[in-house]
């Protein structure tokens, strides 16, 4: 069971899908990609119980407006999130799971929120390492100001990821990815509730090389959630 949305915020106005029934989880997409790669994952957690609402990002798909700034996208997400039945659960691929961080910088908005999945990102990759894989995918002149913009984030969001009160996961790829596992043990060190699950099939877009493999991951989690069991560090490279 599906059903088109429509989210009017102001300047810009999303739209988006829910699948299925059960707590709410966000899915928000990887720059350049649009609502449609996460129709697989939402169809195996809607099996699994969850009502999963995924939107176009602004600037993508058949959302109106230009995605320049962090602020703006994290904007978004915060109304995503205001307009969905809380606890939401956000999953969030690269500069999806990034925008999910600064919008939870808000108490009021992360109040709304039960978890955090980052899939393939985390708060402050190495600028010159992101910026290389960008150009080698032929995607560093496709959003400049919004990657600078990013990049330059780095410090005050891993301040809010660390600060985060809530479990969060960390989906890496295995390969063809500008993560590395130094990033991640950063972001585990100053919160000490982030687990880390490998995909070993995929790269950076996780949603698209293995949306089954990541659905498998991210239901476990989230059964985990569900039933209390999810409260301590998990180990890389370990399904969850």
């Amino acid at each position: 069971m599906t059903a088109e949305i429509r989210l009017d915020l102001g300047d810009v106005t999303l739209r988006g899908t829910v699948t299925g029934a059960g707590p709410t989880v966000l899915l928000l997409h990887a720059g350049g990609e649009r609502r449609a790669v996460w129709v697989p994952v939402a169809a195996v957690l809607a099996r699994r119980g969850f009502r999963s609402v995924a939107f176009d990002l602004r600037g993508h798909g058949d959302s109106s407006g230009r995605a320049t700034t962090l602020r703006a996208l994290a904007g978004d997400v915060a109304g995503m999130i205001g307009s969905q039945p809380a606890p939401i659960v956000l999953v969030g691929a690269s500069v999806g799971g990034l925008a999910a961080i600064a919008a939870l910088a808000d108490p009021a908005v992360a109040a709304r929120a039960s978890g955090l999945v980052l899939v393939d990102v985390v708060p402050d990759i190495e600028p010159a390492r992101a910026r290389s894989w960008l150009d080698f995918h032929g995607l560093g002149g496709r959003y400049t100001r919004l990657v600078e913009d990013v990049l330059g984030s780095g410090p005050a969001l891993l301040a809010t990821a660390g600060a985060l009160d809530l479990p969060i996961l960390v989906v890496h790829a295995g390969h063809d990815s500008p993560l590395r596992d130094v990033d991640v043990d950063r972001l585990r060190t100053v919160n000490p509730r982030v687990a880390v699950a490998g995909v070993p099939a995929a790269g950076h877009l996780v949603a698209r090389d293995a949306p089954e493999a990541l659905a498998d991951l991210v239901s476990a989690w989230l059964c985990g959630i569900r039933h209390g069991t999810v409260s301590t560090p998990g180990v890389a490279g370990q399904d969850l």
